[in-house]
């Protein structure tokens, strides 16, 4: 077989890239699509683009994982030069850098930081910081252990969580129940989040949780930290000279296969469940990144099939702030302020405009001029073809952002608009994003 593996792994980037696609850019078209179609068998297939509600998987129910699962593959190529050095100080502030700045991200995004409302700060609460506590415990087991040791913590916090959740009950909560209301992680984050749960409000001196938010984060953090754990034992396949590229595909794909049997079999007692991150849930979806880290290392890095592939490529390299831009702007309010009111109503007839348009646009342009650099690297000159000036381009995305900025109450969320009162007469509620994790 000719060797087509370059020296990045390109494969890594497409799928995250791919990722913050669905995450971004396809679920502001799918959800307005299915609005305007609104037939039953459109209505039935939209199953594969929403969560589900609290037992079983979908498709989109592994756009999370996925994201997380990318972090931690990316461990052994970031990391590998620390592992011998006998000063450690630069890696663990490299990491704690890391985390520090993903768990402000994740409370620019959920947690309401930038609101400047000390009652509707929310702590731990967002997608950003499971994938800092799973990076903090993935990277640090990598630094000091062997992969042999990495798989013991993994199986000794699944056991972890799976016990707590059987054999401990407090206040009627736990001894194995598993539903949104009697379950042990629901207790443990009224009692530690407390006010600072997302969407927990203070009336009369009480604090007061609403009926329809079940995520749960402290105990699911034991879990959230194997789903790392399972992609760092990808990264060390991937990374490992010693394999040929076909013996590191069949090995993904195995265990792939492996994880989501075991994942199956265990949810005969331990139900599926992505609210509270259960241990079952966490194999299943490792089992499936596995397998599509397999096809995508096995046709973009070994085969060579990236064509086409290069816009999710720049995606995939600047994931996190794809997220955020995703996460914190509200594009569909840029649309809004921009499209004159005859063809706004013209579409909202039509009820499927693409609100992602400007969003893509946005990222294209921004990130063609990082392409092959890091988030935080100095802009690339663009090819000769092009002669377009930089900080004129840059000074007028800014303008055009801001003109969709006009109802600010939050960098962080635009999801309070009040959509209806402020586009009444255009009917853009269907429009709204979903307050929902990924």
């Amino acid at each position: 077989m000719k060797n087509n593996i370059s020296k990045r792994l390109e494969s890594l980037d497409v799928l995250r890239g791919f990722d913050l696609f669905c995450l971004v850019a396809l679920e502001g078209i799918m959800h307005p699509l299915a609005h305007a179609i609104d037939t039953p068998w459109f209505n039935s297939f939209m199953w594969n683009f929403t969560h589900v509600d609290w037992e079983g998987l979908s498709p989109w129910d592994l756009v999370m994982p996925l994201f997380m699962f990318m972090s931690g593959v990316s461990i052994p190529f970031a990391l590998s030069h620390y592992r011998g050095a006998k000063e450690k100080g630069v890696v663990y502030r490299r990491i704690l850098k890391r985390v520090v700045l993903l768990w402000i991200f994740g409370m620019m995004c959920q947690g309401n930081l930038l609101g400047l409302d000390p009652d509707r700060i929310y702590l731990y609460s967002n997608t950003v910081q499971t994938i800092a506590v799973g990076y903090l415990v993935a990277s640090l087991l990598f630094l000091h252990t062997g992969i042999k040791t990495q798989i013991g913590v993994a199986v000794g916090l699944l056991l972890t969580f799976w016990g707590c959740m059987e054999f401990i009950t407090i206040d009627g909560y736990g001894n194995g129940n598993y539903t949104p209301d009697g379950n042990l992680a629901e207790w443990i984050d009224r009692t530690v989040l407390g006010r600072f749960r997302d969407a927990a409000t203070l009336q009369d001196g009480q604090v007061v949780f609403v009926p329809w938010y079940r995520y749960t984060w402290i105990l699911s953090s034991l879990t959230f930290a194997v789903t790392t754990l399972t992609s760092l034992f990808a990264g060390h396949i991937l990374k490992d000279k010693s394999r040929q590229p076909i013996k590191k595909f069949y090995l993904l794909a195995a265990i792939g296969a492996a994880l989501i049997a075991a994942g199956w079999l265990w949810s005969f007692q331990m139900p599926v469940i992505k609210k509270i991150w259960t241990s079952t849930m966490v194999l299943q979806t490792s089992g499936w990144c596995f397998l599509l880290m397999a096809v995508f290392y096995w046709t973009i890095d070994c085969k060579g099939w990236r064509k086409h592939t290069e816009w999710l490529k720049v995606y995939g390299m600047n994931s996190i702030v794809a997220y955020m831009l995703a996460q914190c702007i509200s594009f569909s309010s840029i649309d809004n302020r921009i499209i004159c009111n005859v063809v706004y109503r013209i579409l909202c007839c039509i009820k499927a405009y693409n609100i992602s348009f400007n969003f893509c646009l946005l990222f294209f342009i921004k990130f063609y001029f990082r392409y092959d650099n890091s988030l935080f690297s100095r802009w690339k000159k663009p090819p000769a073809r092009f002669t377009l000036d930089e900080k004129a381009m840059s000074a007028d995305i800014r303008d055009y952002c801001a003109m969709g900025f006009d109802r600010i109450s939050t960098f962080a969320c635009f999801l309070g608009e009040d959509y209806e009162q402020l586009y009444g007469d255009f009917d853009v509620a269907p429009f709204a994003r979903a307050a929902d994790n990924p």
